[in-house]
């Protein structure tokens, strides 16, 4: 999953309250560096690269201390650790010190890059690190390439690198921080050394093992429960009969009968080939990438491309292809170590295959397994076949990628991070899970929360992937989690079940005549037609809204036409439109204001220029992050006066 670190002010601040800050601190038996420019003290520890002692070599461990700010004694020491695989923690220090900004006057806070990541040398496997699609091949060949390292990387070592720092630096007990495989590490670590918690926070997190495991059960059925519960929470979609999936379930046949190839554009207007088929669907639907525009606009999109408009699935396909593509653009393994993320996935986890096979066997007992899956278990990924949901791209879909990984050696087994039936320790555990995530379900972290003595899971409603770091959908899971730190309670969470439902695109037209009209307010002189070029108005800020959290450069292209560019100032986003087009028939032109947290009020100032001769300005108001927030317009359109509302658009 992307992963792009954003320059919070929290940062600026501290960098501030840093100024003038010694050269070096002595934290236990260590002398750390000042780092430059990040408000910090850096340190290496060097580590054996195998535990075992069986292979030479030593591996540079390197983290970052960011000691509290206020004078007196710590109260403690945070620690974060990152997702991924493959991520470094110190490349998202921005969204760890914003998260934990509150908690930073008396808590220390330290990041490790777990070894194989980052600056704690980034395995580089430029083949797989470049490769636009994850082959066996490549996967096979980087393991090859690492030969007796390949197992050495394993996330128990990378625990253990984090029990030496800690005893380097003296510090006692440490709150423990992780978000998606982040919580693996976690898990890992707290059987490993339980005595070095004193909690720990795990957000969007899975089991390291557990029936069916290496199938990931969970997977589908919470797939299938996000769009149908997000269809069932949306005024328009839930008059449509049946569910979510009964409304693309033509679509997915058609897709089925008749794949084709077209070029579509992502939100930065890189254009792909896009082969459209049941397998492509899929990733749409599994890869939650981009997250909240699929789930907004999917079943709209599918419903389009039943009545031969291609424009809006085509381009959620695009969009796909780039969200489930880690690298960063300059394909730097110390940014994302593809590599790393292999090296894990293939070694950790239960596999569908045995990995003490050689890969030729394994080859073979392969499409064994996945017979008898066909044969006993065909829904297990429904409404696609085992065979659609392998099209997914091998680092998502999970079943393939290790087949030709090597052997790993008997002083390190694969999938035996952590002894069998190990129990995990009785320390006050924090599982946030988003109802909505299908990557790491509410199921998986239901099951997590229960492995601790004291675990306890809260559901974030209608949120998707990690919800305690900026861009999520609300501040609740940053606020419980911090919270939870403070007093080892999880204290009132009755923000959970308070994040309002997505508003859902109602329809794609290619027309502004195919809407429905926005609702006419007092002092209204604007007829139908005008009605409906402002709903399209207001679809289209939607749209561009909708593209941000995807966007890495800044500019991209609308729907149908024209571009809009984005600009940051802290924490306020200012959007200009050039000509946006989200019918074929209005082109959209102004300046959209929004907070990048996606709360508080978007303020829209618009410029309408239709066909044939349509022309208006409407300055267009609603507030996120409200359930029923409606979208108020105001303005002027081929002389009469707007004065209407119509359902906020996001």
């Amino acid at each position: 999953m992307i992963r792009k670190t954003t320059p919070w002010l929290a940062t600026l601040a501290l960098v501030a309250a840093a100024h003038g800050a010694p050269s070096n601190l002595k934290v236990g038996s260590m002398i750390l560096e000042r780092c430059s420019p990040v408000p910090a003290y850096c340190g290496r520890l060097d580590r054996a690269l195998d535990p075992t002692g069986a292979a030479a070599g030593r591996i540079s461990i390197y983290f970052e201390f960011y000691p509290h700010t206020a004078a007196g004694k710590s109260t403690g020491t945070m620690v974060a650790t990152e997702g991924g695989p493959g991520y470094p923690a110190t490349e998202s220090r921005d969204d760890y010190l914003y998260l934990w900004r509150p908690l930073r006057a008396s808590r220390d806070l330290l990041l490790m890059d777990n070894r194989g990541t980052g600056k704690s040398g980034a395995l580089d496997c430029p083949e797989l690190q470049t490769a636009e699609k994850w082959t066996i091949e490549l996967v096979a060949r980087c393991g090859a390439s690492l030969g007796g390292r390949s197992a050495l990387y394993s996330t128990a070592y990378a625990a253990d690198d984090l029990a030496a720092i800690l005893s380097a630096l003296d510090i006692g007990r440490i709150d423990l921080y992780g978000d998606s495989y982040g919580t693996y590490f976690e898990q890992v670590f707290a059987v490993r050394h339980p005595q070095a918690l004193r909690s720990v926070v795990l957000d969007g997190a899975y089991p390291i093992d557990g029936p069916d495991y290496a199938w990931y059960p969970n997977y589908a059925p919470a797939m299938r429960a996000k769009f149908n519960l997000a269809c069932a929470r949306d005024a328009h979609c839930a008059r449509i009969p049946g569910n979510s999936l009964d409304h693309m379930t033509p679509g997915l046949a058609r897709l089925r009968s008749a794949p084709f190839d077209a070029e579509a554009a992502d939100s930065d207007g890189k254009t792909h080939i896009v082969h459209a088929d049941a397998a492509a669907l899929a990733t749409v639907m599994f890869g939650s990438a981009p997250a909240l525009a699929s789930v907004r606009e999917l079943d709209a999109a599918m419903r389009a491309f039943m009545h031969e408009d291609r424009a809006p699935l085509l381009r959620l396909m695009a969009e796909t292809i780039t969200g489930v593509d880690s690298r960063d653009p300059t394909d730097n393994p110390v940014n994302w170590s593809a590599g790393l993320a292999a090296a894990v996935m293939c070694h950790d986890p239960p596999q569908i295959i045995d990995m003490r096979l050689d890969p030729p066997s394994r080859a073979m007992e392969l499409e064994r397994v996945l017979a008898a899956r066909r044969r006993d278990f065909p829904d297990s990924y429904a409404p696609f076949t085992l065979d659609e949901y392998r099209g997914i791209p091998l680092d998502y879909n999970f079943l393939d990628q290790c087949v030709g990984w090597p052997v790993a050696p008997a002083g390190h087994p694969a999938s035996q991070v952590v002894p069998a039936d190990a129990p995990y320790p009785d320390v006050p555990a924090l599982v946030l899970s988003g109802e909505f995530d299908n990557m790491t379900t509410v199921a998986d972290g239901a099951q997590v929360a229960r492995a601790f003595g004291h675990g306890r899971q809260i559901e974030i409603a209608n949120s998707f992937h990690v919800n305690a770091l900026p861009r999520s959908r609300s501040t609740c899971g940053a606020d419980i989690a911090r919270h939870f730190i403070r007093t080892l309670s999880v204290g009132d969470a009755s923000c959970a079940a308070e994040v309002p439902p997505l508003p859902l695109v109602p329809l794609f037209a290619a027309q502004a005549a195919d809407l429905e009209p926005a609702v006419a307010l007092g002092h209204n002189a604007a007829n139908q037609a005008s009605l409906r070029y402002a709903a399209a108005a207001v679809q289209s800020a939607g749209d561009v809204l909708a593209r941000i959290a995807s966007n890495g450069g800044g500019e991209g292209p609308g729907l149908r036409g024209g571009t809009f560019h984005i600009r940051h100032r802290g924490d306020a986003v200012r959007i200009t439109l050039h000509a946006v087009r989200f019918t074929s028939d209005l082109a959209v032109s102004g300046t959209i204001d929004v907070s990048a947290s996606h709360r508080g009020r978007v303020r829209a100032r618009l410029v309408l220029a239709g066909s044939p001769g349509v022309a208006g300005r409407l300055q267009v108001d609603w507030q996120q992050g409200t359930a029923g927030s409606s979208a108020q317009i105001r303005g002027v359109i081929d002389g009469r006066a707007v004065r209407a509302q119509s359902p906020a658009p996001y």
